[in-house]
């Protein structure tokens, strides 16, 4: 460094190494273990697990990062940006989504976090047919839409809806999270407060809807959706009771990123060479009574590959309505929010088939 460079404000850069992680001994031993077992049953799985390999290796590309002040330049290897598999590059994608959102999407208003769960026994259907993952946000789109319909006829909802398909332990649960906010915005322009929405009403008005959209596809049986319908317990759940406040913009940062977190925690998975075995603990479970989980590395893997979206059928966000950034105006006091235009959201018949992706410059490529 020159003596009249300055000294740098923004810390120190220090690189990661992708190949020391458990997660990267477990692809790199076992990868053709899989494949050969049958294991890898989507194109873009084999894409994933190839870009995963290269991912922070020098020899795969880099760009050459100098400073202008100090003359000191150093090597940045060129990262996968797989998407719910490669934790470091989610976790880069996770906060710069939050960050675009707070400021490109989300008025400075009251907001919810409404958590639609399905049961045990309708959750496999998703897992082999993941278009309906979409579809399922469709329903759940449309129950938000009615419901605050009915408590303001003459106002507009606006929630983004993610679809998540993992639980503590990484295994398939297909359900939603709803950032919605706490109230419907008027012709006018202005925001009017709500309370929030009865969570049993819409417990009940899910089951029925998603037992006759799976009777429909032919996948239940009328007679087994029918007693489904009659159980005490039905495995359908609601959760309306995390809230954030118009003030807190960093709360609703925090709500988004939780939305499209990665999977699992390289800090809480270990990898033993000489066993192939994988061990992952998260909080414990209420079904299996632990808080790891034990199994061989194949299995994991394949656990985890259950997780990585189809392209072009992501489980990402689907807006409503699909605000423009210059609609939203912010007050500089943060407490009121006004829209100058508030597009039509649009029928339930007329939603994509598949969750939509948000066209966010720094999340693609």
């Amino acid at each position: 460094m020159r003596r009249d460079a300055q000294p740098p404000t923004s810390g120190i850069y220090r690189p990661r190494y992708p190949r020391v992680s458990p997660l990267y001994q477990c692809v790199r031993r076992h990868s053709d273990e899989l494949d050969a077992a049958g294991l890898v049953h989507r194109s873009v799985e084999t894409e994933v697990l190839e870009r995963f390999l290269d991912c922070g290796d020098l020899r795969k590309g880099f760009a050459r990062v100098y400073c202008d002040q100090c003359g000191h330049d150093y090597l940045l290897a060129y990262s996968c940006k797989t998407r719910y598999f490669c934790p470091s590059c989610h976790q880069k994608r996770m906060l710069a989504y939050g960050e675009w959102l707070e400021d490109n999407v989300l008025a400075p208003a009251p907001h919810r976090q409404y958590v639609f769960s399905l049961p045990k026994l309708a959750r496999p259907f998703f897992r082999c047919r993941r278009r309906y993952l979409g579809e399922l946000c469709r329903l759940v789109a449309a129950l938000l839409n009615a419901d605050f319909k009915v408590m303001a006829p003459d106002g507009q909802p606006a929630f983004v809806l993610y679809v998540q398909t993992f639980g503590d332990l990484v295994t398939f649960n297909p359900h939603i999270h709803a950032l919605v906010a706490d109230g419907v915005f008027l012709p006018t322009g202005t925001f009017r407060m709500l309370p929030p929405l009865q969570e049993a009403a819409l417990r009940e008005a899910l089951r029925h809807k998603l037992l006759d959209f799976l009777c429909t596809e032919g996948v239940v049986d009328v007679e087994l959706a029918q007693r489904m319908l009659k159980w005490r317990h039905s495995g359908f759940s609601v959760h309306n009771r995390v809230r954030t406040k118009a003030v807190d913009a960093k709360g609703r940062q925090r709500l988004a990123r939780y939305m499209i977190r990665c999977p699992f925690s390289l800090e809480k998975m270990r990898y033993d060479k000489e066993s192939g075995m994988v061990i992952y603990r998260s909080k414990p479970h209420a079904t299996l009574k632990r808080n790891y989980q034990l199994m061989p590395a194949i299995k994991r893997l394949r656990l985890l590959m259950n997780h990585i979206p189809d392209k072009l059928r992501a489980p990402g966000p689907l807006l409503w309505p699909l605000f423009q950034p210059e609609d939203i105006v912010r007050p500089a006091d943060g407490r009121t929010a006004e829209i100058r235009e508030i597009g039509h959201a649009k029928r339930s018949d007329q939603l994509p088939t598949h969750a939509a992706t948000i066209p966010c410059p720094r999340l693609t490529g």
